[in-house]
Order: C-alpha cells, then structure tokens, then sequence
C-alpha cells in the first residue's frame, strides 16, 4: 500500500470521530498514518507489481515444467521399446 493509500485511509478514519475531535483530526491523521504504516510494514505485504512479476515467472516455470515432464516421457518410452 502506496503512501497516498494510506493518507487517505487516515483521513477517512479520521473523519469518522466526533465533532468534538475535529481540532485534534490533524494529529489524529499523523498518527493514524504512522500506526498504519507500521502495521503494514509488519505485515511483509508485496506491491500489485510484484506480484504479478512473480505470477509471471511461476506460470513460465509451470509451462517449462510441464515441456520437462512431457520430454521425460518421451525418452522414458523410447528407452522402454
């Protein structure tokens, strides 16, 4: 989650308290933001690039993997004749 994701995430949360907090909404953000980004940290989260980098390289594996197994067979059924 990108910074601004968080920013906004903040401020809406921060727009949810009471009228009576509204002086205090500026502080409550900023540390809003930084209890999120700390949870976030902790949580070892991967950007939407790579995760679709790492979907790319798994699905080339498969592919190779599946041409492997296929030649495999192939010699196991010449050597079996």
């Amino acid at each position: 989650m990108d910074a601004k994701n968080i920013d906004e995430l903040a401020r809406r949360i921060a727009g949810l308290m009471p009228e009576s907090a509204t002086r205090f909404q500026e502080e409550i953000e900023k540390n809003l933001k930084a209890g999120l980004k700390g949870v976030l940290q902790k949580m070892d989260l991967v950007t939407r690039e790579e995760y679709d980098v790492q979907t790319a390289i798994l699905e080339r594996s498969r592919e190779k993997l599946a041409q492997l197994e296929q030649r495999v067979a192939e010699l196991e059924a010449k050597i079996g004749n």
